[in-house]
């Protein structure tokens, strides 16, 4: 199989050998430098070897991605400089979207996102942390299932109610604890994270597809408006990661990868977050390789991603870095000591004199060793560069592998309504006692009220994962015994 050419260097021709594409990579540079030019035209280049790609839009303009490009004289320019043959078309493309307006709606049940994603997601302290953990427990000894924010609501009440009851067997559930977990639970419904949580949940298949013509499809997760909440924006994608991570079976090194994931803002995912996580990334980036995952983080400053997950990814295109401010001159000395020295250059300072569209770029080789760094005119897409038109955008979901799958919300039965039933159940019984055991009772249970005041929900479909636990952690076993 040919390599994936991405760019001319000074002394050859520079490629990704698609073999050695699971070992990672690493898009860095200022804003403006051609980044997102890059990372277009390595999804192009998976997508025609017939490997399926996930990426997130984060501005908007990789949806053109989907269309042919042209009457762009810049490309046809660059076309020409390296001796590049120019022939249009676009990728096959799947829109995804958190909010379902811009793409197919993506949805995980509160279950599979687990309690450590979920605290973080959250922004909760360890105490917090730990009720929630609690709460999770709870529902999987009571076979109670978690899928949408109501299920994990009415849940954080019963264990509030049952504070008491619960203490000795699971630990202590202060009221004020549940109180601020659920105001974290509120903000994030107003901020429109509700959508992402319920069913149909997503089906990772759907994300490994190809086209009748042996192409990768491209899937695009319209992020404009999920990174107006960074924080979901970094969660949903390491979910997605993790997911990826326990599903997938193991491929060993398979001669290209299966799917390759781009992770544009990567410094999104590392910015406060603790250090137990950080480790557990390190973990994933490092595993998922042998399950056929190429993971290719994006951002303007290596330095933003822990040199714990740096030094686990093997092939670097490195645009130019502004040396105006000492953390300016750190992260290009930084990034320079990462590449395998060019006797005709300085690497460091080739990195603060690239223009736009050209970066320093080192693929891994035969035998996983890398290329010694080479000064690289990158190759233009081949597809549009920009966004498309609402009308082309509605054109490529109507005609989606996918259309009508995940369209519908599904809202079957699950802890909230099995509670409300309950509640329902325990008020009748009530009523039906006699009137002095009627005086005598206890008060009515306030989880009752918290449940049966929520709309009662419309009838449920069976969906799947009946049987899925709900306490599964993030990232499956690797969490198991913490």
């Amino acid at each position: 199989m040919s390599g994936i050419y991405f760019g001319k260097g000074e002394s050859r021709e520079v490629s990704l050998d698609p073999k050695l594409g699971n070992r990672h990579g690493l898009i860095a540079g200022a804003t403006g430098t051609g980044k997102t030019v890059s990372l277009q035209t390595l999804a192009e280049g998976f997508s025609s070897i017939g490997v399926p790609v996930f990426m997130a839009d984060v501005k908007g303009d990789l949806a053109g991605i989907g269309q042919p490009g042209g009457g762009n004289k810049r490309v046809e320019e660059r076309a020409a400089q390296i001796g590049f043959s120019l022939e249009y078309r676009g990728c096959p493309t799947v829109y995804w979207d958190v909010f379902g307006e811009q793409g197919h709606p993506i949805r995980a049940t509160v279950s599979e996102m687990g309690p450590l994603l979920l605290s973080r997601l959250l922004g909760l302290n360890d105490t917090q942390e730990g009720v929630l953990n609690i709460v999770f427990k709870l529902a999987d000894d009571r076979g109670l299932l978690l899928l949408d924010l109501k299920d994990l609501r009415s849940l954080l009440a019963l264990a509030a109610e049952r504070a008491e009851e619960l203490r000795a067997n699971y630990g202590n559930v202060s009221s004020a604890t549940v109180g601020a977990i659920q105001r974290s639970l509120l903000v994030l419904e107003q901020q429109g994270g509700e959508r992402f949580f319920g069913e149909p949940a997503l089906d990772l298949s759907d994300l490994i597809r190809t086209s009748l013509d042996g192409r990768g499809h491209v899937n695009l997760l319209a992020a404009d408006k999920l990174m107006q909440n960074p924080r979901l924006y970094a969660t949903f994608l390491l979910w997605l990661l993790s997911e990826l991570f326990e599903e997938l079976p193991e491929v060993g090194d398979p001669e290209k990868p299966r799917l390759v994931f781009f992770f544009d803002e990567a410094h999104l995912l590392f910015t406060d977050a603790p250090k137990a996580l950080v480790e557990k990334i390190e973990q994933v980036v490092r595993l998922i390789r042998s399950k056929g995952v190429g993971v290719y983080f994006i951002t303007q400053n290596p330095i933003d991603v822990p040199e714990t997950v740096l030094g686990q990814l093997g092939n670097r295109v490195q645009h130019a870095l502004r040396a105006f401010t000492p953390r300016d001159q750190k992260a290009v000395r930084s990034a320079a000591e990462t590449f395998r020295p060019n006797p005709s250059f300085k690497t460091e300072d080739a990195i603060t004199q690239l223009a736009t569209g050209e970066a320093l770029v080192s693929m891994l080789e035969e035998k996983g060793t890398p290329m010694v760094v080479e000064r690289t005119l990158v190759r233009p897409p081949v597809s549009r560069l920009g966004p498309v038109t609402p009308e082309e955008r509605r054109a490529t979901i109507d005609a989606s592998p996918v259309r009508g799958r995940y369209d519908t919300p599904v809202d079957r039965e699950s802890a909230f309504e099995v509670l409300a039933k309950r509640a329902d159940a325990a008020a009748a019984e009530a009523e039906q006692a006699p009137p002095a055991r009627r005086q005598a009772r206890a008060p009515e249970n306030p989880v009752a009220k918290v449940v049966t005041a929520m709309a009662t929900s419309a009838v449920r479909s069976m969906g799947t994962q009946i049987g899925r636990q709900v306490v599964r952690g993030l990232l499956g076993s690797l969490f198991k015994g913490r």
